[in-house]
């Protein structure tokens, strides 16, 4: 079973010529809204892959609340854990100019009130072996307790460093297992890395923290090493992106999924990096993340 807390948005864009100055109205193109929250994302790409996954997070008593929660729902997702709460459900309202530029404010509402006692219940369901999913969209103290609460349970830890806070590095610390960007890594390990210092850096810290470090690396696919130092590569094929948004979220997703499905870590690795990589063939975050299907027709295209 993979269990995934974190946050559920809707996501409310817009599309104008240009973004306006401050204090000012400019006219719209289009206008649409999505699913979205990394931690539904990362629960959308669970699904997917073909893996049990229960969801844990909050959304509001308001109209946005259907909306956010509709690809997991329509995914077959256990929604069990999820509570409506009094007030507003998390959104992103989206401002996109016709150079591509965007600005984008993120109000939190119900993903703020998924608490350490949701964390502690949700793992306490969960058995030794299970997998649970974190990123960094709820409260620091509640992925504390959730990451405090499987290591003592012997529950697996996938914990995603994105986006990146003030409480990243010290959270990271009680995970299995840490994915992060390059971006990400380096404010990690407080430089920027690449090409051999990016590995030798990755074998460090694994080695140092006694964990499995992932970290990855866009068009190059992702690095990992365990903490015995065994250094693994994924590579990703070559594409031309339609929009990298949720590419991250749904190497999450299918990396829990392959681990908790029992696939050793370079299986798991392999089959993320080429599901990131399908993600970012089609716009949006959830309606492009794959089906196991396609990632596994991929997978046999590239094996030729």
């Amino acid at each position: 079973m993979i269990t995934v807390i974190g946050s559920i948005n809707l996501d409310l864009t817009a599309n104008a010529s240009r973004l306006p100055a401050p204090g000012e109205t400019v006219g719209g193109s289009d206008f649409a809204t999505a699913a979205g929250g990394k931690g539904a994302n990362q629960a959308v790409a669970v699904l997917r892959a073909g893996a049990p996954m229960r969801m844990v997070g909050a959304v509001g008593d308001d109209a946005f609340a259907a909306g956010a929660l509709a690809e997991l729902t329509r995914d077959g997702a256990d929604l069990s854990g999820v509570r409506k709460l009094t007030g507003a459900s998390g959104i992103a309202v989206i401002l996109v100019g016709g150079d591509g530029e965007n600005m984008i404010v993120v109000v939190p509402g119900a993903n703020a009130l998924v608490d350490e006692t949701m964390a502690r219940t949700a793992v306490a369901a969960l058995q030794k072996g299970d997998v649970i999913v974190l990123q960094q969209e709820i409260p620091a103290a509640t992925n504390a307790a959730a990451l405090d609460a499987a290591r003592a349970a012997g529950v697996t830890s996938v914990f995603n460093t994105a986006p990146f806070t003030k409480d990243s590095a010290s959270l990271s610390e009680k995970a299995d297992i840490v994915v992060a960007n390059e971006t990400e890594f380096a404010l990690l390990i407080g430089r920027e890395v690449a090409g051999k210092a990016l590995t030798d850096a990755v074998i460090s810290l694994a080695k140092a923290k006694s964990q499995t470090i992932i970290v990855t690396l866009g068009g190059d696919g992702a690095v990992a090493a365990t903490k015995s130092g065994e250094l693994l590569l994924a590579e990703a094929p070559k594409i031309t992106p339609v929009d990298t948004v949720g590419a991250g979220d749904t190497f999450c997703g299918y990396l829990a999924a392959a681990l908790g499905a029992g696939d050793n870590l370079q299986t798991a690795l392999e089959r993320a990096a080429m599901a990131g990589a399908l993600a970012c063939l089609k716009p949006g975050a959830q309606p492009a993340i794959p089906y196991a299907s396609e990632v596994d027709a991929a997978l046999s295209r590239g094996s030729r």
